[in-house]
Formats: structure tokens, C-alpha cells, sequence
């Protein structure tokens, strides 16, 4: 069994594994399932992993080294990296200011960062604490139209040029893990109240001195006495759009005049479908198996979408992400950059800023290293092809 450093210094984690080692041992047991968990039996959460280990690679030899090249241009704008933060919600819950702490990271390294409607710190003061983030949001939308079109303004105000409509998720997936850990809605069980209390240096990093966030961005739409996480879940939960359609999708299309992405496709089709509404880009994601159980892994439908959608738009894809080599093989697969969610998530846990920054070095160095090894030092010249038992090796 591998041996992960279990003290306190995030800097020697010399993988995303170890640093999920180290954030399992830092947090109470109920934000470390909330973080790690997937829907029922958890397979697809399973899959998102085991579909990049059935891409091989195939390196050639006696190839003059030099330095590698993983710059990506993204909606006109060349960054070093094809990567950029998942929107993600509650992020407090790990860290206070964790949405800040991961935006300057990100920003340090020329990197988008995506704030959730359902962060702990809202755009305006995501904007105000790092001044040139590439700020895109990710939007929930609400029945209330006043609220929506209130969210779609804060935004364009803080200069953001990208938005994300996450479509897969309008109702939550049967979470059993996060169930158990709560008596009843919003109040944690017994067991786990006594097991916060063994985590002082987490009550420290992320209650003291004021509790449990709220979800800022939706505090200025709640009553005075309900702005604390459990009037802000019980707003969402209200007040979520369940009636998505294309038709809501063209009318959002025509109310935003910067780039809108799809977050939420899983099927060619879709991908069509968005193509011919004019859409900038599409994710390719199953929410990190936290929806529905049973769904192919991000990675297995790529291929299908980027059939009939490459050039057409930018194919961004997420879930499961947790090494270079599974940037590298996204890549070769046809995406155009991928998100991070529990990657850089584990690094924030344990260190703020400086942990999800190491996240992010750790997955750029293996990237580097990755593509020096294979013989092919350009990203943008990574192939992939189908073999006889249909899975793909990358050259």
C-alpha cells in the first residue's frame, strides 16, 4: 500500500494524490466526503480515472530535447498552460477566502479562474482582491427572473467576459455520503460535531472567527436574518431554474454578448445543438460523478463530441483530472483545455493560495516532463489513435 507524508507541509506532496492525503487528514470528515464523494455507488466517479488509464502512450526516441511547448490559445487569448479552474461551490468550507485564494493562484500563473454562483465569495469581491483575474462565472439559473438578470449585470460590472450555464445539475445527485453525515438538513449528526472538534486547526483555517460562510453572491437576494449557509441552501434549492431547455439556452444567448459555454455535455448531439446556437464552447463533464451514476466517463465521450464539434467551438473537458499525463491525453483526445476541480481544491485545503498554487505546478511540471518523455515537445502536435481493442494510445 503507498505511503503518502502526512505532516503539515503541503510543499513536499509530490503528486495530487499526496496532497489529497494531506486534505483528507486535515478536514472533518463531513467536508472531506463533500469534497470526494460521487452520486450512489459512485462509478462514474470511478471511471472518470480508470478512462485515462487505458490511454497509453507511446513515445518515440532519439528526439533532440528542448523545451516543451503547452501553450494553448483559448477564445483569442494564448496561455501557457490548457487549464483553468472549475467553478466549484461552498469553497469556505476548506478555507476561508478559498475562492480568492484560488483566483490568485490561477491569475499568478496566467490561468481563468471560475467563481460558482454558489461560492463563498462573490464577484465583486473576487474582483476587488485580485484586480486582473480572467474572471469567468458560472451561472445557476433562477426562476426569478429580476435575480437572474441581476446576476448576468453584477457580472458584465465586474468586467467578467465569459459565462459558464451549468446544466446538469438542476437537481442534485443522490449524494448517500453527504445524507449520512447530517441528522436532518443542514444539521450535522452527533458523530460529526464530535469530530469537528478533533480538527482544531481547521476550525481555525476556516470558522474562526466568524462560522460557516454564506454563498455570497446570493446574499444581497436574501433577508437580513437569512444570510448564513443554511438560508442561502435553502434559496438555491428554491429558486434553481428546473426547466432548462434550448429554448432557454437561445434567449441567454441572445441577452449575453461575450462568450457563453455549455457546461453539461456528455452527448454528441448536444454538442451539435450548441454549435448551431452560436455557442463559443462546450464543457464535456459529468459534474466529477456527482450527478447521475452509471454515465461514461468525461474522457470516453470526448472523442464522439469532438467529432462533430472541433473548430466549431473550443471542447473543454473536466472530471477526473489528477495528473499532466491526463492533460496530455484530453488533449490529444481533441479537448482544448480541461478544468480542475478537485485537483486544486485538495492544494487549497491544505494551503490556501500557496497549496492550490503548488496544485498547479505539480499538474504543469508533469505535463513538461510528460510530453519531453514522449518525444513530442509540442502539445499542439500530440496525436491519438484507435486500437484494435478500441482503446487509444497518444503519440
Amino acid at each position: 500500500m503507498r505511503r503518502y507524508h502526512a505532516g503539515p507541509d503541503f510543499l513536499r506532496a509530490h503528486s495530487i494524490a499526496e496532497l489529497a492525503h494531506m486534505a483528507r487528514r486535515r478536514l472533518p470528515h463531513f467536508a472531506w466526503e463533500y469534497l470526494e464523494g460521487g452520486a450512489e455507488e459512485e462509478l462514474t466517479l470511478r471511471r472518470n480515472r480508470q478512462a485515462f488509464a487505458e490511454v497509453s502512450l507511446l513515445p518515440r526516441t532519439l528526439v533532440p530535447w528542448e523545451t516543451p511547448d503547452t501553450r494553448r490559445t483559448l477564445f483569442g487569448r494564448e496561455q501557457a498552460l490548457p487549464m483553468a479552474i472549475a467553478p466549484t461551490g461552498y469553497n469556505g468550507m476548506l478555507h476561508r477566502d478559498a475562492d480568492v485564494h484560488l483566483a490568485r493562484a490561477a491569475t499568478e500563473r496566467g490561468l481563468p479562474f471560475s467563481l460558482s454562483t454558489v461560492s463563498t465569495s462573490s464577484m465583486e469581491q473576487i474582483v476587488a482582491a485580485v484586480p486582473d483575474v480572467n474572471l469567468w462565472f458560472q451561472l445557476y439559473s433562477m426562476t426569478d427572473p429580476k435575480v437572474q438578470e441581476d446576476l448576468l449585470q453584477r457580472a458584465e460590472a465586474v468586467g467578467c467576459k465569459t459565462l459558464l450555464l451549468t446544466t446538469d445539475a438542476v437537481l442534485l445527485g443522490n449524494r448517500e455520503w453527504d445524507k449520512r453525515n447530517f441528522a436532518r438538513p443542514r444539521q450535522l449528526s452527533l458523530r460529526n460535531k464530535l469530530d469537528v472538534l478533533r480538527h482544531p486547526r481547521w476550525i481555525k483555517q476556516a470558522l474562526w472567527p466568524h462560522g460557516m460562510p454564506s454563498m455570497a453572491n446570493l446574499d444581497r437576494y436574501l433577508p437580513a436574518d437569512q444570510r448564513n449557509a443554511a438560508g442561502a441552501a435553502h434559496f438555491i434549492g428554491e429558486k434553481m431554474e428546473k426547466h432548462l431547455s434550448w429554448d432557454f439556452l437561445a434567449r441567454l444567448r441572445e441577452r449575453w454578448p461575450h462568450r457563453l459555454l455549455l457546461k453539461g455535455v456528455m452527448h454528441p448531439q448536444d454538442a451539435e445543438h450548441a454549435v448551431k446556437l452560436g455557442l463559443d464552447g462546450i464543457v464535456v463533464t459529468n459534474h466529477g460523478g456527482r450527478q447521475l451514476d452509471g454515465v461514461p466517463a468525461t474522457l470516453d465521450c470526448l472523442p464522439a463530441i469532438v467529432e462533430v464539434a472541433r473548430g466549431k467551438l473550443s471542447i473543454i473537458l473536466d472530471s477526473g483530472i489528477r495528473r499532466g499525463t491526463d492533460i496530455l491525453k484530453a488533449c490529444a483526445l481533441g479537448a482544448d483545455a480541461v478544468l480542475l476541480g478537485r485537483a486544486t481544491l485538495y492544494g487549497v485545503a491544505v494551503g490556501g493560495q500557496a497549496g492550490a498554487g503548488h496544485a498547479l505546478d505539480l499538474l504543469s511540471n508533469e505535463l513538461r516532463l510528460a510530453l519531453t518523455l514522449l518525444g513530442q515537445p509540442d502539445l499542439n502536435q500530440l496525436r491519438a489513435s484507435r486500437q484494435p481493442d478500441a482503446t487509444f494510445s497518444v503519440s
